[in-house]
């Protein structure tokens, strides 16, 4: 199966687990996008769900496709969040944010008593890192911000360029209006060391190291789905 089909097999897989009645939060990404058109389908032979997402893209695909919508303002406990992962490692930490949603993402997946990422086999590593780390952060003070995480890195041995994200020659701005500089740290060794350090920066608003947050990860690769759990 090429990439496409995996993600929509995994995407399946995950739909299993949503129940009627469910308060769902909707992750962002193409993966994501794939489980919001199969959800929509049963959606539309009669499954009853309420669906908190976690951007603006993924509010108007569901908006199009006919899945009922909330927000965590109406609905601040969340039964479920379904989403996709840039990395996943043999714990379930996970890197997000590629498509530039990590703080939202991040908030809901808090707000949610569980979460199951879903993802191809070519997500799967090691350690977490050959996937550039995404840092959301305040446009105010953005070279000073830049400069302290380069420090904070430093004081744990990785090193590597932060580039400012960038789409169609302009600044990528996130749904809060905020700036991604994308780090290229490579392998990650200490991942709760590297995310206390950016937490305290304060030009940092969020950054896409997921740990600890995720409960199962279901796995579409050549030899089908697995599932698994975190430790």
């Amino acid at each position: 199966m090429d990439a496409k089909a995996l993600k929509i097999e995994a995407a399946r897989a995950a739909l299993a687990e949503v129940r009627d009645g469910m308060r769902l939060g909707i992750g962002t990404g193409s993966t994501a996008a794939e489980f919001v058109r199969l959800l929509a389908q049963k959606v539309a032979e009669g499954m009853t769900i309420i669906g908190v997402p976690t951007s603006e893209r993924t509010a108007a695909l569901c908006d199009e496709l006919g899945v009922r919508l909330s927000t965590l303002e109406e609905t601040p406990e969340l039964d479920l969040t379904i989403d996709g992962a840039d990395e996943i490692d043999p714990g379930l930490n996970l890197i997000k944010g590629g498509g530039g949603a990590l703080l939202r993402e991040k908030i809901v997946a808090a707000a949610s008593a569980r979460m199951i990422v879903i993802a191809d086999e070519s997500k799967l590593v090691d350690t977490l890192g050959r996937f550039p780390l995404p840092i959301e952060v305040n446009r105010f003070g953005l070279r000073a911000t830049e400069i302290a995480i380069a420090r904070a890195a430093a004081e744990l041995g990785l090193s590597g360029p932060l580039t400012l994200r960038v789409t169609n020659g302009e600044p990528f701005v996130t749904d809060g209006g905020h700036l991604i500089l994308d780090a290229s740290f490579g392998r990650i060794p200490d991942t709760r060391a590297l995310s206390n350090a950016l937490r305290a920066i304060p030009g940092v608003v969020e950054h896409g190291l997921f740990l600890g947050m995720a409960g199962l990860a279901i796995i579409a690769g050549a030899d089908g789905i697995r599932s698994v759990q975190a430790n």
